[in-house]
């Protein structure tokens, strides 16, 4: 772990437990650098993840101040699994694997999914809990052909740890469609919606380097818990 990432976690820590209570500035950048014994820009890194984790907020001039977090910052340019996502952020985080199943896709599976008609492919239903809010509904359907075989724990775990170390496979791009839709009866079932009708669908299709779709994701997200945020450069 580098240097700036156990200061963002003690930070962290020391946030969680109110010795940094909300509402209340956390030590300059030059005290943090002397209680630390490390560099300026080291303190900006852990500031930075503290920022991106939603648990301060950072005023040129001013400081950083401890604040509530409402939302949490998802990038959507990013190839990033959930998991990836939790340990960056430090979020308190449970999944729960709903079902784990083996099936034909019709040809409207197909064209939602871009597999092609009759594909074999595993469907694996998740439910992520944040802050201990059923918050993130995941339905991920993977290519039998490139993945022969896949149980509970794995899904349970990060399906992606197991792609790449595992089976080698290297993950590459991903095509990402967000829209805002209607709440369904799943949704009302496995999402603490507290009378929310609407919520924030993130659909990937998801390629291997060579060009070869393994994954098809629907993530169904609570419309107050995550922000999708994105980095955008103007071309000249």
């Amino acid at each position: 772990m580098k240097k700036y990432e156990i200061i963002f976690k003690d930070l962290q820590d020391k946030i969680k437990k109110q010795h940094y209570p909300v509402g209340q500035y956390l030590p300059s950048e030059l005290t943090l650098t002397k209680t630390y014994s490390a560099s300026r820009d080291t303190i900006r890194k852990a500031l930075r993840l503290l920022n991106e984790a939603g648990l301060v907020e950072s005023t040129q001039g001013v400081g950083t101040k401890v604040i509530h977090r409402q939302q949490i910052q998802f990038p959507i340019s990013e190839l990033t699994s959930y998991q990836e996502l939790v340990q960056h952020l430090g979020m308190p985080s449970k999944t729960r694997v709903i079902s784990l199943d083996k099936v034909i896709l019709d040809d409207k599976q197909a064209q939602t999914t871009g597999f092609t008609n009759k594909a074999i492919v595993w469907r694996i239903t998740r439910q992520r809990q944040v802050d201990g809010v059923a918050s993130v509904l995941d339905i991920d359907y993977l290519d039998k052909q490139l993945v022969p075989n896949i149980n509970k724990d794995i899904a349970q775990y990060s399906i992606y740890a197991y792609l790449e170390h595992m089976l080698k496979l290297d993950i590459a791009y991903a095509q990402k469609e967000i829209t805002i839709e209607q709440v369904t009866a799943t949704d009302q079932i496995y999402l603490d919606l507290h009378g929310d009708q609407h919520v924030v669908s993130v659909k990937s299709k998801v390629f291997l380097a060579d060009g070869q779709q393994f994954q098809f994701t629907e993530s169904r997200h609570k419309l107050d818990k995550f922000k999708f945020v994105d980095f955008a450069k103007r071309k000249k």
